[in-house]
């Protein structure tokens, strides 16, 4: 006959096996904890995104070698031929707009592939299920993007600025406020002509597509202006010329293709106004369609 075995005493379960007030797992509880997720934590996500890419390393390395390359190449160029006054009353830092004018080609594709290769992937439904409000997705998608195309831009067109008062000396120099126009302020337009970029890629929802959108939206107005020659087309025409993105881009430097037209800071303004447009479109866009 057996003699019955007294209980075992049972170990105390550890604290983050503690039950949790009206917890369906009345017996678990995750040690790992939960905290309310933000815009920080989107923005964290995006800019990992955006620097683990080989497209962001390719894209703006080839916008670097366009922007400094070609703007010291036209500096010793002009440092070798020009005249004794031929340069007298001119704008040094001008010279840097022909390799902004093709560098800008390369933060409109950066733009772009921000957010139209994540539908060509299907990355952008895994995007969504971890951050489930769009608009706060967008907004990362932006404000990484925005601050990686300016600082990039501002640095090779600050270099290029300062190479170019050093070689052309019979050039004058520039006040403050040219600086100012030409380093910065053009620094933040082609930002947002890459911002805007990335939301016609978010409403288009494919590469190739919004990248031909957006370098018509460049080249097109002003390609088309060349060629009316009917005086009954002359007001079309001059408006082509005025608010073309290379027009545009000159009025940074105090000399534009045309004597009417944005001056000053007027391209930033447009740039803006066009883009929280765009930016509210993409967004309402994003809500009502599907993944």
């Amino acid at each position: 006959m057996s003699t019955p075995q007294p209980p075992m005493p049972q170990a105390a379960a550890p604290d983050w096996q503690a039950a949790a007030p009206g917890s369906p797992y009345p017996t678990y509880t995750s040690p790992i904890p939960v905290v309310r997720t933000h815009l920080g934590h989107a923005i964290s996500s995006e800019w990992t995104k955006i620097r683990s890419v080989r497209s962001t390393m390719w894209t703006l390395g080839v916008f670097l070698l366009l922007v400094v390359g070609i703007g010291l190449l036209v500096a010793v160029l002009v440092a070798a031929n020009q005249g004794e006054e031929s340069l007298q009353g001119q704008n040094p830092l001008s010279f840097g707009v022909f390799g902004l004018l093709l560098g800008s080609m390369c933060i409109i594709t950066l733009g772009v592939l921000t957010t139209a290769s994540e539908y060509g992937t299907g990355m952008i439904r895994t995007t969504m299920t971890a951050c489930p409000s769009r608009a706060r997705v967008l907004a990362a998608k932006a404000i990484v993007f925005f601050g990686v195309a300016f600082t990039v831009t501002f640095a090779s067109v600050l270099l290029v600025a300062v190479v170019d008062v050093a070689m052309l000396k019979g050039a004058k120099d520039p006040s403050g406020g040219e600086w100012l126009k030409g380093t910065f302020g053009i620094s933040f337009y082609i930002a947002l002509l890459g911002l805007l970029s990335l939301l016609v890629g978010s409403i288009i929802r494919h590469s190739a597509g919004a990248i031909t959108i957006m370098i018509a939206l460049v080249l097109a107005p002003l390609v088309i202006a060349l060629f009316m020659f009917s005086q009954a087309l002359e007001k079309v025409r001059q408006a082509l010329f005025d608010y073309s993105i290379p027009n545009q881009l000159s009025a940074f430097y105090t000399t534009t293709l045309s004597r009417t037209g944005p001056t000053g800071w007027d391209p930033v303004w447009i740039a803006l106004g066009v883009t929280a447009a765009a930016f509210a479109g993409a967004v309402l866009l994003l809500q009502k369609r599907d993944v």
